[in-house]
């Protein structure tokens, strides 16, 4: 009969730290905001989201004297300006909404997995939050852009980001991106119950219900980009499951070159005198509630549309944490962790 051979305990060399492992992460990303409502911190804000090649998509020769001799010397004045007007207590809303998001959703998950949030740009990194993940033992990571309408702008360039951050890892993470849920049967049945619940707290009934996405410029639907499609059929599948038209439109245009059509803007502008007076206006390419929603959509577009003509404007907010919204965020991560737990 052979002996079994007993292997003595392995002895970590001196200050080794325990490393912890077989864990399971969800890191929550999504765009980022300045650190304050103030001009130097939007200024580095929009230095670094409009130098990325994902976002701007000119030859970077082209566009950095650009960026930096004119934009970042007039745009963060106004910007800043804008931010003032709808930031937080707890920071910028696109901040404090995906926090409480991550916070909402490890409740929802357990302490078996943990849950963590990043931005793309500004503070809190894709790359700080996969290395404090990894740290915590988590070598199962589930990359979870919030962005429902899958654009290279978007979602490619957090996967990006993850990726360059795991290249400089000796131990890297499994790691599975969160695939876009445009067209989930839970996020749409989220959107339209936010929005009957919305309308049926108004003290009007709308004559239409108009959808904003942020735009994309008309090149990038050209060059294969599928956000254009998905967010048509976002807006197709909430008109089937409301009941009601559904108006898809696109707002933030941005330069001289042409955008997604038809634009939210000249849509508010011209909705009077189609005889629609009465609206309410949802941004379902939105998890989280931001600058582009509260003050360009919330406040602008409904001054807009007033001084068309309109006599009813109302703003319905993101899912952000809200119950139905997290329900909805729940079941998406649940089934992308299939196989994990």
């Amino acid at each position: 009969m052979t002996t079994p051979l007993i292997l003595p305990p392995v002895q970590l060399p001196p200050g080794h730290e325990p490393v912890r492992s077989g864990r399971i992460g969800v890191l929550l990303v999504n765009l980022g905001s300045p650190d304050a409502p103030d001009v130097p911190s939007v200024k580095r804000f929009l230095r670094e989201f409009l130098s990325d090649p994902r976002v701007i998509e000119i030859p970077q020769f082209l566009w950095q004297p650009i960026l930096n001799l004119l934009i970042l010397n007039v745009r963060p004045r106004t910007t800043a300006a804008n931010y003032a007007k709808v930031w937080m207590e707890g920071g910028s809303p696109i901040t404090v909404y995906t926090r409480s998001q991550a916070e909402a959703l490890q409740a929802r998950l357990g302490d078996g997995i943990a849950v963590d949030w990043a931005m793309r740009y500004g503070t809190r990194t894709i790359g700080e939050r996969l290395t404090a993940l990894m740290k915590s033992g988590c070598d199962r990571i589930l990359l979870a852009p919030l962005y429902p309408q899958y654009s290279a702008a978007t979602n490619a360039t957090v996967v990006d980001e993850a990726a360059r951050v795991i290249g400089t890892m000796r131990w890297q993470p499994t790691l599975r991106t969160m695939a876009p849920y445009f067209d989930n049967p839970d996020h749409i049945a989220a959107l339209a119950q936010s929005i009957r619940d919305g309308v049926a707290a108004l003290d009007f009934v709308p004559d239409l219900i108009v959808t904003s996405f942020h735009g994309m410029p008309l090149r990038t639907l050209e060059a294969g980009d599928p956000y254009h499609c998905q967010c048509l059929k976002t807006g197709r599948l909430l008109q089937d499951a409301l009941g009601m038209k559904v108006k898809v439109t696109f707002q933030s245009r941005f330069g001289r070159a042409e955008w997604l059509k038809p634009y939210t803007d000249d849509t508010l502008l011209g909705l009077p005198k189609e005889g629609v007076e009465k609206i309410a206006v949802v941004c379902p390419g939105f998890a989280a509630d931001c600058l582009e929603t509260l003050e360009e959509v919330a406040m602008e577009g409904r001054d807009e549309f007033i001084e068309a003509g309109g006599t009813h404007f109302a703003y319905i907010p993101c899912l952000n944490a809200s119950e139905t919204g997290m329900a909805m965020l729940e079941a998406v991560v649940r089934r992308e962790l299939a196989g994990w737990y």
